[in-house]
């Protein structure tokens, strides 16, 4: 994974960017933005381009729902709490260096994450997994990839207290941060009635991310009725993803579930072929034997080898054991790379992995198999998931595709044909040996 070889060099020119609605200034690098991110200024304008600070419901999400299940009470959106959110999403004092917002790995230019394999907190730390988007993340049930923070406001507060993501060691010292800004409490007052806090910090980040939602892509058109909306080979795609790919067993995709996820966790087997799970569950149970809050499964989960346990750390349940959760496939062609190491570059591994029945593995879900796609039905699958961008994106979806389309021509790393169809069954190897029968 590319470093950013600038990113420990000080900080030079801090840069007073585009103001919000209620004012105040942001911290940023003037050439550029802090560990590969582009410059908050930058960012912000973007983002101007992309969204409204609406508090109505989002297109392709009913009213009813997003008012009863997506808002929570207490946290009701308001044009004030998302000013004071966005703010707060951009303002690198918020790590203990200086250096990282949330929009360092939620970069507004890469779709709302950062492009990495993992992410890059302060002093150059890398987790040990990749920052899923932010975009349409107020949608999900849970949080993280293995589901550890149970709404927003929670998943907002945890990095900022993760000593190698953005390093503060409390909430108190996140707080001190950002006390020298005189805006704060003015913003705090006028969005919560108090003084500035550590919970409606988080409150406020998640109001924000309520406004980050995308779903008006080329296949909403195409399911509208528009039968020109995206390609006869994305067409074809769409028929092998509710057929033969079997995709639609975890990646349902309904107008009320607009995202393609079943919100559930799976181990289907990424990362299975380099780990010792049963030596990794041992650890992380002696680990957590006096139980484990919030802050100890986030250190768990980005600090040690017991991150490729997944929903485990979380759960103890030894059928979650290498299990992660199903991510939505909105925006998909704009979030590379993929899943929750960052191992899968281009939607062509992702569906050469999938197309072989992922790495063989105790745990390995029991819904994967191999799939005996051919290449035509590969390229078909990839063109139907770039159709789920959303049309603001239509440019950086093209871009991506190029980019991924001459990645897949060089090199596919997880295609095993022989596996794919059968040639060779997922458990021959470990049965008969390296030698083959005699």
């Amino acid at each position: 994974m590319n470093k950013n070889t600038g990113a420990g060099l000080p900080r030079k020119g801090l840069l007073a960017c585009l103001a919000i609605a209620a004012g105040g200034a942001m911290l940023g690098a003037a050439a550029g933005g802090t560990h590969g991110a582009m410059a908050v200024d930058a960012q912000q304008q973007r983002l101007d381009q992309l969204i409204t600070a609406s508090t109505a419901p989002p297109q392709g999400v009913d009213p009813v729902a997003w008012e009863k299940i997506y808002i929570p009470p207490g946290n009701e959106l308001s044009a004030e709490r998302i000013a004071l959110g966005r703010k707060l999403y951009f303002d690198a004092r918020l790590s203990k260096d200086g250096t990282v917002s949330c929009s360092t790995c939620h970069d507004v230019s890469r779709g709302f994450t950062d492009h990495r394999n993992v992410s890059e907190g302060i002093g150059d730390h890398l987790g040990r997994r990749s920052a899923p988007t932010t975009m349409n993340a107020a949608l999900l049930q849970n949080m993280f990839w293995d589901g550890r923070a149970a709404t927003l406001e929670d998943q907002a507060k945890l990095p900022i207290l993760n000593p190698i993501e953005m390093g503060h060691p409390d909430a108190a010292s996140a707080m001190a941060g950002i006390a020298a800004d005189p805006a704060y409490p003015g913003l705090f007052q006028k969005a919560y009635g108090r003084e500035p806090n550590y919970e409606d910090l988080g409150r406020a980040i998640a109001s924000f991310e309520r406004t980050l939602i995308f779903l008006d892509a080329p296949f909403d058109r195409y399911v509208a009725g528009d039968a020109k909306a995206i390609s006869p080979s994305a067409q074809r795609g769409f028929a092998l993803f509710n057929g033969k790919a079997r995709c639609m067993s975890c990646h349902m995709l309904n107008t009320s579930n607009p995202l393609g996820t079943d919100n559930l966790f799976h181990n289907i087997g990424v990362s299975a072929r380099t780990q010792n799970f049963e030596g990794l569950a041992r650890q992380a149970l002696a680990a957590l034997k006096d139980g484990g809050d919030a802050t100890a499964l986030d250190k768990l989960a980005l600090q040690t080898d017991m991150s490729e346990l997944g929903r485990f750390i979380v759960t103890k349940n030894r059928g979650d054991i290498g299990a992660f959760k199903t991510e939505q496939l909105r925006n998909v062609g704009i979030t590379a790379p993929y899943m929750h190491d960052g191992s899968l570059h281009t939607l062509w591994d992702v569906v050469d992995h999938y197309n072989k029945g992922g790495e063989a593995n105790p745990y390995l879900d029991g819904a994967i198999e191999p799939l005996n796609l051919s290449e035509d039905e590969i390229n078909d699958l990839v063109a139907f998931l770039f159709s789920l961008t959303d049309q603001r994106f239509a440019a950086q979806n093209q871009a991506a595709l190029r980019e991924q389309q001459a990645q897949a021509a060089k090199k596919r790393p997880f295609r095993d044909n022989a596996l794919a169809h059968r040639e060779v069954l997922p458990f021959e190897k470990r049965v008969v040996g390296p030698a083959g029968l005699k």
